[in-house]
This record gives structure tokens, C-alpha cells and sequence, in this order.
């Protein structure tokens, strides 16, 4: 089996390529910037935001095996901050990398995906429920819950399956990682207050370990839904967002993050 998993240098996208790794059967390509020596596990420069890059590594890896059986988008960014206050350059980076490399990795690799192979994308709690002062951060996760869905119903005649993964709060470097816009004074103590918050949870979260298991069971199913939420507690906040009324589910977010 050949797996691609993009974003594999570190949290839950090592974790995930190591419990590949362990199979004997998998040959398991990593696609990032950052170089990783781990046993069993191959590493292909990437830079997600440039397409020619993508391609490069996707022909690397299909001139040898002819074949993607699975395909893992995990690669992410974060900002955090007021989105008056993002620049161009950020928010071009985090769409790049959050959701246009995703869609380039995909639309790149189908070509060499047939019945039975698998697209697993990492979306993130935040996408059905639009986090605070995370808003950009938010959007690019809908949108892959998005393309999953629309990309999901064009395989089905090909019998190639796509999910997703949900995580909530994860402790990971992606924490101290996610780049912080200035903050003017303008929103008062709003904005420290909601990213002191997301770093507590993300601090006492669930570990990537964990999130990687759920992405290895999920790979292994025949049928898998249309998305995965991992943790009991996430599970149930995005069940009550789905049937409670949007503006009260707008109010409570504010109140616990705004």
C-alpha cells in the first residue's frame, strides 16, 4: 500500500505516518519543508504552496509506484488575531497551506486513484463551529469539510472514498506555532483573552497519538462517513451545534470565546 500523508514532520502527522509505518505492507511518503529521518517512513521536500512543488513530489512518487492507495491531507498553519488586523501575506499563506495545497495535493494525485484508495483530510472542529479571532483559521477548515463533501459524491462512481477528521483541541507544537497578528488596542482584552484560551485547551488536549489512531482505524474501513470528530466531548458540542438554533450556538461561542 502506498500512503502519502502531507505535513508529516511533526504532531499528528508523524504519529500518523509511524503507525503506517508499522505495517509492512506500507510504503509511506511524507510530504513537508521539514526534513524527518525516521525509520520506514520517506520524506519528499514540499512546499505545499507552490504547486510546480507538488507536482515534482507527486511524480517522485508515482513514477516508482504507478499507485496512491491512500492519501492524507494533515498539513496546517494557524493564525490567531482580529481579521482587520491579517495581512495579505498571512492570509495568503494560511489559505495556500490550509486549503488551496490541500485541493493542488488531491487534484494532483487522483490521476493515480482508483477503486478502493482512500482521501482522508484533516479538517478540525473549527470548521463547522467558527472560532473567535481564529476566523480565518475557521474558514480554510470549513472549506475543507466542503470539498470533502463535493469531492466525495464525484469519486463515488469511481469508488475512491473521502472523509474527514475532526479534531478539537490537540496538543501539539502546533500551539506555540500559529503566528498572532498585532493587536492594537481596538478590541479591548478580547483578543488575549480568546487566544489564552485556545492555547490553554489546545495545552490540555487530547494527544496527536490519539488523533493519529482514529485516522489509522478510519483508513481501514470499507465505507467511511462523511467525517470523524475525535473526542467524546468535541463529538457532543458538534452534535448540539447541528440542532440547536445558529444564533444560540453563535452566542455560546462568543461567551466562551469572544
Amino acid at each position: 500500500m502506498i500512503i502519502v500523508i502531507t505535513g508529516g514532520s511533526s504532531g499528528i502527522g508523524l504519529e500518523t505516518a509511524r503507525l503506517f509505518s508499522n505495517c509492512p505492507d506500507n510504503i509511506v511518503y511524507v510530504l513537508n519543508r521539514r526534513e524527518i529521518k525516521e525509520n520506514n517512513i520517506n520524506w519528499i521536500k514540499c512546499d505545499l504552496s507552490d504547486v510546480s512543488s507538488i507536482k515534482s513530489a507527486i511524480e517522485l512518487i508515482t513514477k516508482k509506484h504507478k499507485i496512491i492507495n491512500s492519501l492524507i491531507n494533515n498539513a496546517g498553519t494557524g493564525i490567531s488575531g482580529a481579521v482587520e488586523y491579517h495581512s495579505e501575506e498571512e492570509l495568503k499563506k494560511i489559505i495556500d497551506v490550509n486549503l488551496l495545497g490541500l485541493i493542488n495535493v488531491t487534484r494532483l494525485s487522483l490521476p493515480y486513484m482508483s477503486k478502493g484508495s482512500k482521501i482522508i483530510n484533516i479538517s478540525s472542529v473549527a470548521g463547522p463551529i467558527s472560532i473567535p479571532f481564529q476566523t480565518i483559521y475557521s474558514a480554510t477548515k470549513a472549506g475543507v469539510l466542503a470539498f470533502s463533501n463535493g469531492l466525495r459524491n464525484e469519486l463515488r462512481p469511481l469508488g475512491i472514498k473521502v472523509t474527514s477528521i475532526l479534531p478539537g483541541d490537540t496538543k501539539t507544537g502546533f500551539t506555540s506555532s500559529r503566528e498572532k497578528s498585532i493587536d492594537n488596542g481596538r478590541y479591548g482584552d478580547h483578543i488575549s483573552k480568546s487566544v489564552s484560551k485556545m492555547e490553554k485547551d489546545e495545552n490540555s488536549g487530547v494527544s496527536a497519538y490519539k488523533v493519529a489512531k482514529k485516522i489509522f482505524k478510519v483508513s481501514k474501513k470499507k465505507n467511511p462517513n462523511t467525517y470523524y470528530v475525535v473526542g467524546l466531548s468535541y463529538r457532543l458540542l458538534v452534535f448540539l451545534s447541528r440542532i440547536l438554533p445558529k444564533r444560540l450556538v453563535n452566542w455560546i461561542i462568543f461567551k466562551i470565546y469572544g
